[in-house]
């Protein structure tokens, strides 16, 4: 597709700074970028890779200096420059089509299954007793749809996504391929020096506009239901356990772990494999930073980071210390030459004996 650099900013309401009858080939990464692509340029620090590169224009914020060396390249200002980016991209190309409505041959549905119209069921697919799917549905291959499932309209479940009995979809939810929803929570007694299986009789409860990636897990709840609110979005590889009620507007990165019945407020952050304790509760737009480690409540409101987790400054003062300890410990050592304290050799400290830990 060739278009102008003018034609490009109609589509998503944008102001050109430079040559508006430039011809845009594509789009591409500022380090990927060639001669007639149109790029994106969200931080200034990557101003002299923009200058030194081949793009012919960038997308940027409408605040964006405009310094004497960008005269020499073009501009497409805009409000929220990486969603336009994305806007101008789907604009250029194709997007995959959906494919074709209508249930495939090989797929096996209990006869008292309720299909909505315009649903599109991929081979091998299977459905079980009374489930209910709504309009404009897409069920990818190898699906399996366990009984008394509902779906509302507009869901999308990727090949291979597992729903067990009674999981109930909201509408426009999107399952990416290998997820398992409804799974048994891992609960387990301690009986006659045996682990036992606690039933789990719960079931999952997704809400509208949840998007869940793949291979991820959210287990039904041991009783009652595990929750899922409204927008939340979670990554590939994430667990979810039994008996948690999930907020709205949640951001759960990849390799999260979420032990069973912990709840959390609205637009809360997790960061990739931060683990969350078992009964707890993370306030309203608390952001947890990468492998953060939880053991209590988190107030709302909170950023946090670490194991286990401590506010954000906090931590960053004592990994500043840690970068400290060489020093301090020569300093140390000094001291106690001036004093006259002996040095402890590694042999006499590995030699004394350990405390036992004693069951009460």
């Amino acid at each position: 597709m060739n278009v102008t650099l003018r034609e490009v900013a109609e589509w998503i309401g944008g102001e050109v700074i430079g040559d508006r009858d430039m011809v845009i080939l594509g789009t591409n990464p500022i380090h990927e970028a060639k001669s007639g692509d149109l790029t994106l340029l969200e931080d200034e620090r990557l101003l002299k890779t923009f200058l030194n590169s081949s793009a012919s224009a960038a997308v940027v914020a409408m605040n964006f200096p405009m310094n004497d060396p960008l005269k020499c390249k073009s501009l497409l200002r805009v409000q929220d420059p990486l969603m336009s980016f994305v806007s101008i991209i789907q604009h250029f190309n194709t997007r995959p089509t959906s494919p074709v409505q209508g249930i495939h041959p090989s797929a096996i549905i209990h006869p008292s299954a309720e299909i909505g119209e315009q649903v599109t069921i991929g081979p091998f697919v299977s459905i079980g007793e009374n489930v209910k799917i709504g309009q404009n549905c897409q069920i990818h291959a190898g699906v399996s749809i366990g009984n008394n499932c509902e779906l509302g309209h507009h869901v999308i479940l990727y090949p291979h996504v597992v729903l067990y009995a009674n999981c109930f979809l909201g509408n426009e939810v999107i399952i990416h391929a290998n997820s398992v929803i409804g799974a048994d929570g891992f609960g387990y007694r301690l009986s006659q020096g045996e682990h036992r299986k606690v039933p789990q009789l719960g079931r999952v409860e997704i809400a509208d506009r949840v998007e869940i990636g793949a291979c991820t897990t959210i287990d039904r709840a041991t009783f009652g239901a595990t929750r899922v609110g409204y927008g939340t979005k979670i990554d590939n590889l994430v667990m979810i356990g039994h008996n948690c009620n999930i907020g709205k507007h949640n951001l759960f990165v990849s390799q999260v772990g979420i032990a069973g019945s912990v709840t959390t407020g609205d637009y809360v952050v997790m960061a990739g494999q931060v683990g969350i304790a078992d009964h707890l509760h993370i306030g309203s737009r608390s952001q947890l930073g990468a492998k953060c480690g939880v053991h209590k409540d988190v107030p709302s409101d909170q950023q946090m980071l670490g194991t286990p987790a401590t506010p954000a400054r906090e931590q960053m003062r004592i990994m500043s210390l840690l970068e400290k300890l060489p020093e301090i410990r020569r300093d140390v050592r000094k001291i106690k030459e001036l004093i006259g304290l002996r040095e402890e050799t590694q042999e006499e400290i590995d030699s004394r004996e350990l405390p036992v830990n004693r069951v009460a």
